[in-house]
């Protein structure tokens, strides 16, 4: 399975063709092994990547060198980025998912991502991806470790921050299908990106390439890490799938999350901040009450408020009422104010 990187300008373009039932089914998800994949390249290649400078800071001291040098091999600075190290994107996914999908990853699949790898590599990191090929049920053991272990150091205490940047994106661009069409969300999408005549074309550096969605859809997922460009999954038994890069990226998006609760405690008072900040993740009265540390009518208040400011939504299930977060919401604390 490949995917093939989009940069500015060239005449080629892969073309995903969708019928009715794909543009019913064109859906949205995250990936955090993308994002972890495309840290270790910013890492490998910090002058290439500036949007992630202010995070590289933050975390050079802490990184685990052997794990590390683990994953470069495998990831590679630029170009082919292996499949066995995401599982299919998905809007609910988390990281502990991902690094389990990884840890039973088809033996056959990666002999061909490993395949693949070795023919675009050289030197030392050939070598060491022809012993992974030798034993592949140990490579992909160790692989998992890596993954565990630079996660852990580099990604996972910016991960709540990162999740609502591209939880964020997500919403703005759902709100936009629904307020201009499907067509204009994906016009608005990357410059490389279009939509026409029942497809969704994106602009390629090396590929080209038709694809057929089969009634499958497309899966669209941001991208906070991978901020330079567009890349795409095309080959079965993958879902077709476009990654771009998510909006408000800059330089200072890993911000402390204190800085971001102080942020927007400044705009709608430090109780209903630290309700909205906790609300990715759909709770009861009593629960927000708990982490709060209020009591349930107060909690109930502060929600009704929010509920009024469209930031949460409420919905019963049952005897209890679940409160999430709204795409205006997830907007809201994913721009980092």
């Amino acid at each position: 399975m490949d995917r093939n990187i989009a940069r500015p300008s060239g005449e080629h373009r892969v073309e995903f063709r969708l019928s009715p039932g794909d543009i019913q089914a064109v859906r949205f998800g995250i990936s955090p092994g993308h994002e972890l994949a495309h840290g270790v390249r910013a890492l490998l290649r910090p002058e290439q990547h500036p949007l992630q400078w202010g995070w590289l800071k933050q975390v050079r001291t802490r990184l685990p060198r052997d794990a590390f040098g683990l994953l470069a091999q495998v990831i590679g600075a630029d170009g082919y980025l292996p499949d066995l190290l995401t599982a299919a994107p998905r809007w609910d996914i988390t990281p502990e998912q991902e690094l389990a999908a990884l840890r039973e990853a088809p033996l056959p699949g990666m002999r061909v991502d490993l395949a693949k790898m070795i023919d675009r590599s050289t030197g030392e990191r050939r070598d060491a991806l022809r012993r992974m090929l030798a034993d592949p049920a140990r490579a992909r053991a160790l692989i998992a470790e890596a993954w565990e272990r630079v996660w852990d150091a580099v990604l996972a205490p910016a991960w709540p921050q990162l999740e609502r940047m591209l939880r964020a994106d997500i919403a703005v661009r759902a709100r936009t299908v629904t307020t201009a069409g499907l067509a204009a969300m994906a016009a608005g999408i990357h410059p490389d990106v279009g939509w026409g005549d029942d497809a969704v074309r994106v602009r390629m550096r090396l590929h080209s390439e038709e694809v057929d969605c089969l009634g499958s859809g497309l899966v669209l997922v941001p991208s906070v890490m991978s901020s330079w460009g567009c890349m795409v999954l095309t080959e079965p038994p993958a879902q077709p799938t476009l990654f771009y890069p998510a909006r408000g990226v800059t330089a200072g998006w890993a911000r402390d999350a204190a800085d971001l609760a102080e942020a927007l405690s400044g705009l709608i008072g430090p109780v209903r901040a630290g309700i909205l900040l906790t609300a990715h993740v759909a709770r009861t009265t009593s629960q927000v009450a708990g982490e709060a540390g209020i009591a349930i009518s107060t909690a109930s208040h502060h929600l009704a408020v929010l509920r009024r400011a469209g930031l949460t939504t409420s919905t019963r299930e049952g005897a209890r009422m679940m409160h999430l977060r709204t795409p205006l919401g997830e907007a809201l604390v994913g721009a980092g104010l």
